[in-house]
């Protein structure tokens, strides 16, 4: 374990790619700091997995994120968030370390883009199963109701490069029918999910004029940006050197290839074993 006295990288963690959509924005924002990408490829998706599964995964992660340097890890992973953070936070922190997800700093400002407090959100199965977001958003806004829609097929379609195939179309279509099914009254649709920004293209094409989409990336650098002011102590155990490392559990040669996609860069990454 490294020594919390020590400034390092803000890691980042997601099961897969996703979390590059995120990190992305961050990286907009504070492009001063170093960081360390780790993505869990060889054991995506997690959204289907059990919890204590979730859990299991993503505390090796973090964990090993901690042994690389660094004391800061956002977990820029909704179905990790919603499975494994609360529990990382109060069972398993070393003195001096801290995790942050990407739920709470979505769920606190929700309310900036709804007028008729019908707030629908399109996630993994295992987000919705959660509650995480009804819980969250229902903490600091109780007038605004929640209708969730978990989109399986979502995540295969971004991971497997099929954004503009058949199978797309009528998978995002029929999902929006469906959550848009569950309360005419709907007027924010938020993405529950890093990879779903992707498909952003087509999700417009499906959902009526007029209803807000929120993606995550922007709100959590945002987030992380007013989270660091108010905390120089951990802005502090942050190093500075605009350093990016990128690691995956799976071939490194086929990350490079599909995260250029939503990170939108070349990035070199290494093999890790967690």
């Amino acid at each position: 374990m490294s020594d919390t006295t020590i400034a390092g990288p803000i890691g980042i963690f997601d099961s897969g790619y996703g979390g590059l959509t995120v990190f992305k924005e961050i990286h907009k924002q504070l492009p001063q700091y170093d960081y360390i990408y780790l993505g869990d490829n060889a054991r995506v998706p997690y959204g289907t997995r059990s919890f204590e599964t979730v859990y299991e995964f993503t505390k090796e992660c973090v964990f090993k994120l901690f042994d690389l340097g660094c004391n800061l890890v956002i977990l820029a992973c909704n179905t990790a968030s919603a499975k494994a953070l609360r529990s990382i936070q109060q069972n398993d922190l070393p003195l001096g370390k801290k995790v942050l997800g990407v739920i709470r700093p979505t769920s606190e400002i929700v309310d900036q883009f709804t007028k008729s407090n019908k707030v629908g959100i399109l996630a993994t199965q295992g987000t919705v199963n959660s509650e995480s977001y009804v819980i969250e958003i229902n903490k600091f806004h109780p007038q605004i109701d929640v209708f969730q829609h978990a989109c399986p097929f979502w995540v295969p379609l971004v991971e497997n490069n099929e954004l503009q195939s058949e199978g797309a179309h009528y998978f995002v279509q029929q999902d929006i029918e469906e959550l848009l099914a569950l309360s005419p009254n709907i007027d924010t649709i938020l993405l529950a999910c890093t990879h779903y920004p992707l498909l952003l293209p087509i999700i417009e094409k499906y959902v009526p004029e007029g209803i807000n989409i929120i993606s995550q990336g922007k709100l959590v650098a945002d987030s992380l940006v007013d989270y660091l002011k108010r905390h120089p102590e951990v802005e502090a155990q942050c190093s500075k050197g605009s350093k990016l490392q990128f690691f995956t559990t799976d071939d490194a040669n086929d990350f490079n290839e599909k995260a250029e996609i939503f990170f939108g860069k070349r990035i070199a990454s290494e093999t890790i074993k967690v």
